[in-house]
């Protein structure tokens, strides 16, 4: 009995040490950043597109922007073909097939950001800037690299959740004369919703905070994006980029954006909990 109380106690620390050293993260990010925010001004710092440390000027309006465009545009591609790759392989794909693509898809995973960065300046810039138009470097070409990056992500925890759904809901809805579409769409994915939001989640955050990959494939202009072939800088490549060599104010701004990135993360987190809670699959009316 001794032995499980201090098991359970030992369990306890590990966990609220994981939870104190976010808290001394953002303690020390907020310390950091929040002087500047106050000195600048909210309005000035969130709501205006003018980056110009020499100057004084610390508006990331236009990074925002970027971010928000570029990890919509990740999610959107990861979740599709990621919540599509994991429907077939637990739904209409055999078991032999899946004992080999699951692993695959899976290793994708453990390829460095920076061979992604890579590949996409060698291939992707290229193909856009030949067929679509613009410099290649673009919110497009960061979305695709992103999305590809959280594919394994999203794929492997979307088939863990749409397993883990009771057989006995499938053979219910095949006994009652739905197709296996339907049982799919009807059944299994509202069975396995919490999982799939959790998918979602985790790769937001991947694509959110990547940095390396989005340094080399976005063309880093502090500029508002008037389409997805416009070059972009994001949150995180800005502060990657000019980290190196600021110093005084320019170092807090930094730091402010490493404030307002965390308070995006926290904010998405939180609607995609919110929505995870609500009934987003309805069951036909009687």
């Amino acid at each position: 009995m001794k032995r499980d109380k201090l098991i359970g106690i030992l369990l306890m620390i590990v966990a609220f040490s994981a939870m104190l050293g976010l808290g001394l993260i953002a303690v020390f990010i907020f310390l950091e950043g929040l002087p500047i925010i106050g000195k600048v001004g909210v309005w000035d710092f969130v709501f205006s597109a003018q980056w110009y440390p020499a100057e004084g000027k610390f508006g990331i309006l236009s990074m925002i922007v970027g971010s928000l465009f570029v990890t919509a545009g990740a999610i959107l591609i990861g979740l599709v073909f990621g919540l599509g790759c994991a429907i077939v392989l637990t739904q209409f794909c055999p078991r032999k097939l899946v004992s080999v693509i699951k692993p695959s898809i899976e290793l994708l995973a453990g390829i460095p950001s920076v061979v992604y960065g890579f590949m996409g300046v060698l291939i992707l810039v290229p193909v856009i800037r030949d067929y679509l138009g613009g410099p290649g470097l673009s919110v497009l070409a960061s979305s695709i690299v992103l999305g590809i990056m959280v594919l394994p992500t999203v794929t492997s925890i979307s088939v863990d959740a749409l397993q883990a759904v009771p057989r006995s809901f499938y053979e219910g809805s095949i006994a009652i004369g739905a197709t296996r579409w339907q049982t799919t769409w009807m059944v299994m994915l509202k069975g396995a919703r919490s999982g799939i939001v959790a998918a979602f989640i985790l790769g937001m955050g991947r694509a959110v905070g990547e940095t390396m990959a989005v340094i080399m494939v976005a063309g880093n202009t502090i500029s508002m994006p008037g389409s997805i072939l416009d070059p972009v800088r994001t949150l995180t490549s800005n502060i990657a980029l000019e980290m190196s060599y600021s110093a005084g104010d320019h170092r807090k701004a930094l730091f402010a954006t490493g404030v307002v990135l965390f308070i995006i993360i926290m904010i998405l987190n939180t609607i995609a909990l919110w929505v995870s809670r609500k009934r987003v699959w309805k069951g036909p009316r009687r």
